[in-house]
């Protein structure tokens, strides 16, 4: 489905284009050299798609089928809506019958098809107003949220995966039986207790690195598929009270999406 560009050729652009100096920082024109050249982003613009981000879901789907039977869709830090334009094709939602909800505290030009909410995703009320948005159960949650970089790899890497883990929380309290979750997290691990807790409540958990991803980048993407569902024994985690526990309580983060 989604096949690696060939250089150059499907747009018309050559690639090794260089930018002229002018008052661009060094590391601003390299930036956007990078970008120019870059083949997945000059092929998200022939095919439609709002980032190059689109094809690493795509290159996910083709190889483990996530896509596939998904009815209804929630996309958390969706901006700028690639993912959402995706899933919006793949559960023929349309604005008569709404069933992807998208939510990014970033603003987002409108998709057919999709419920866009313009809100942090830590916002308390932002569960119940997905779920309302959606218009049922959905079968698969994506996340592409990662905090705002500090340079700093340690604190980087605490502040997504704190992002990743409220995600997935919100995944088991609200997917259909067999569906599944897609989320960024950064090279370094997944946190142990949220990999034991996707692992009681999944049926597969694994760690993807699709083409698509910068071999520079740190990102990569935590997979878990067949949610059991939440009614067998050691299902959900739970707390003292044996409430559902919710990590929105913990390390207060901001979300927000890195496209390359």
């Amino acid at each position: 489905m989604a096949k690696p560009p060939i250089a150059g050729n499907r747009t018309g652009r050559k690639l090794g284009q260089k930018v002229k100096k002018g008052k661009l920082k060094a590391s601003s024109r390299r930036w956007l050299e990078r970008h120019i050249n870059d083949p997945y982003v000059q092929r998200a613009k022939l095919e439609g798609y709002r980032a190059r981000a689109a094809f690493k879901l795509l290159e996910i789907d083709e190889k483990h089928q996530v896509l596939k039977g998904a009815k209804r869709i929630i996309d958390l830090g969706a901006a700028p809506g690639s993912w959402s334009q995706i899933a919006a094709k793949v559960t023929d939602s349309s604005d008569d019958d709404i069933r992807v909800a998208a939510i990014d505290f970033l603003e987002m030009a409108q998709i057919p098809g999709v419920k866009i909410l313009q809100l942090d995703f830590l916002d308390p009320d932002a569960p119940r107003q997905l779920i309302e948005a959606v218009g049922g159960t959905p079968n698969l949650v994506l996340s592409d949220m990662a905090a705002p970089t500090t340079g700093h790899q340690k604190t980087d890497h605490i502040r997504t995966m704190h992002l990743c883990e409220v995600a997935a929380h919100f995944a088991v309290e609200v997917l259909a039986e067999g569906g599944h979750f897609l989320a960024k997290t950064f090279q370094g691990g997944t946190e142990k207790d949220l990999l034991n807790m996707l692992k009681q409540n999944f049926r597969q958990v694994l760690h993807i690195k699709p083409a698509s991803s910068r071999q520079e980048s740190v990102e990569m993407f935590l997979l878990a598929k067949g949610f059991k569902g939440r009614n067998g024994p050691g299902v959900v985690e739970l707390d003292e009270e044996g409430f559902v526990r919710d990590p929105r309580e913990d390390v207060p983060a901001t979300e927000d999406l890195d496209q390359d």
